[in-house]
């Protein structure tokens, strides 16, 4: 999956409101919930954001559709009407949590994706090598070559919401963290062997709680 997916999925509960809701004033006002809530759950992680208060991948299916789901039944409780939708907010916040799983354990024996590392900084050349797998994770690896190597992929990893994490006995290592209830950390371990090379190892820590 990826933000645009999140994104698609987040405009459901908009679309299940724009049928639910029968007064303008409160549609509205609902709406514009529904979108600041789509918001905070999809953009921050696309501008490459950490923290405990950016959702994670998984969050921004299953707790997003939670969250919505809330939402809409206080403006339906507000309008005063039967909840005419409410098997279909079950099913929508069922389906977020379906997905989520997906999200989070489909690719558990599966080397990472991107996860911000790659692509490199311009100017630098990046050789993949196989990655590894062991104890229920698995890891990639490149090495990167070119001027200030090592320099320039600590600034591409600050830049991408990555900070220094506990040193490592022949390098350093750089983490980044995103989940509001279940974290999600990526590490990346450098090792410079040279001012123009370096190599870096990058890896998915899951499940762990703020």
């Amino acid at each position: 999956m990826s933000t645009l997916g999140a994104l698609l999925f987040g405009m459901l509960p908009i679309a299940l409101w724009a049928w639910l809701s029968r007064s303008p004033r409160t549609g509205v006002a609902v709406g514009a919930i529904l979108v600041a809530l789509l918001a905070w759950f999809v953009v921050p992680r696309a501008l490459w954001a950490s923290g405990s208060w950016v959702p994670s991948e998984a969050e921004s299916y299953w707790l997003y559709a939670v969250f919505a789901a809330v939402v809409c039944v206080i403006g339906v409780l507000v309008e005063r009407q039967w909840p005419r939708g409410s098997l279909r907010l079950v099913a929508l916040t069922g389906l977020g949590v379906v997905i989520a799983f997906g999200v989070e354990f489909g690719d558990y024996e599966a080397k990472p994706g991107d996860e911000g590392v790659l692509p490199a900084p311009a100017g630098l050349r990046v050789v993949e090598g196989q990655g590894h797998c062991g104890s229920g994770s698995c890891a990639r690896e490149v090495t990167a070559t070119g001027d200030r190597a090592a320099e320039a992929l600590r600034e591409h990893l600050a830049s991408r919401g990555f900070s220094a994490g506990p040193p490592l006995g022949g390098g350093e290592r750089r983490c980044r963290a995103v989940g509001l209830l279940v974290v999600r950390e990526v590490c990346a371990e450098l090792t410079a062997t040279r001012p123009d090379l370096v190599e870096v190892t990058w890896y998915v820590n899951r499940g762990a709680f703020p």
